[in-house]
């Protein structure tokens, strides 16, 4: 008995990721216990529906984190609001414009990436200084560009993005299956052995022939895009994009990739724990929400909910 229960806490410390399941099923049961049952399943799938977008970004962030230390992007934020403006600009409520305006999103955040790797790489600018820069510029751009108003999605869209089917949001589905395939990608390509091994020691991964710039590269490109297709649907789900839509994601997209069970040094990732993590996160604002919680106080709950899952899983 003692030796399996010395292999199920052995198993445990090699699986960070399912702590933050484990935190997000107590902070659900707190809230079914507080409204008597009631609705118990639908806040469940209004919470997976709403993570799935921190799982968008977060995906494109533990990709940079992973590349090593020092690795980080802090551009997403502007990177959804401007190509939340620009796509909803492109589409102004029309289905045949919906697949041009996806697109101009995801330019949006490709152009972004472009940028940020110039600055990183060619002006050897720190990249927590150079994508906060960029951020801000994206946000400034979508102020002009906006001039304070949002055209309406795609009706298809939008659909897309709210539709849950028994109690089970489509979107989510949609992005449980790409991040398995980001999954099998880590794994088993060349790419995303590159980035592990350039995580773990860039010397050791240009040593031993990998592209280490083109691999850096790599990641801050697909972050970019990520977050561009991510500002798309938030718009969308939204009902038309917002300037202060992408705020919460400045900081929420590293926790996520964190409590998720990614080593923050760099050269392990866990991608499972990414869906744990955003969950959580979504629950935790239900539940203070439903104990009329005041904002000053929320985050401080916040923040000792999210130390308490990083200490455990430690």
């Amino acid at each position: 008995m003692a030796t399996r229960l010395m292999g199920a806490r052995g198993w445990l410390a090699r699986q960070p990721w399912i702590w933050s399941y484990l935190a997000a099923l107590i902070v659900w049961g707190a809230i079914v216990v507080v409204v008597h049952g009631h609705g118990a399943i639908p806040t469940l799938s209004v919470a997976v529906q709403v993570a799935t977008f921190f799982v968008i970004v977060g995906i494109g962030q533990m990709l940079v984190i992973t590349a090593g230390p020092g690795n980080i992007d802090l551009s997403i934020p502007g990177v959804m609001v401007l190509a939340g403006f620009m796509a909803m600009g492109t589409m102004n409520g029309s289905d045949a414009d919906l697949a041009a305006g996806v697109l101009i999103g995801i330019a949006v955040g490709l152009a972004t990436g472009i940028v940020n790797v110039v600055l990183i790489q060619v002006f050897t600018i720190p990249p927590m200084i150079g994508t906060l820069a960029v951020g801000f510029i994206l946000q400034s751009l979508a102020i002009a560009y906006s001039g304070g108003h949002s055209q309406v999605p795609a009706p298809a869209l939008a659909r897309f993005t709210t539709l849950i089917v028994s109690d089970v949001p489509i979107m989510a589905v949609v992005f449980v299956a790409v991040t398995a395939v980001v999954a099998t990608v880590l794994r088993r390509s060349v790419f995303g052995r590159s980035v592990l091994a350039v995580g773990q020691s860039p010397r050791a991964a240009y040593l031993a022939g990998l592209r280490v710039p083109g691999t850096l590269a790599g990641v801050y490109l697909i972050s970019a895009m990520l977050s561009g297709l991510a500002g798309t649907l938030l718009s969308a789900y939204s009902g038309g994009a917002s300037l202060d839509m992408g705020e919460v994601y400045l900081l929420m997209s590293i926790a996520v990739v964190v409590l998720g069970g990614t080593n923050i040094a760099g050269g392990q990732a866990a991608v499972a724990g990414l869906w744990g993590a955003a969950t959580l996160l979504d629950l935790i604002v239900t539940m203070l929400d439903v104990m009329r919680v005041g904002a000053g106080l929320r985050y401080v709950v916040t923040g000792v909910i999210i130390i308490g899952v990083l200490a455990v899983a430690k």
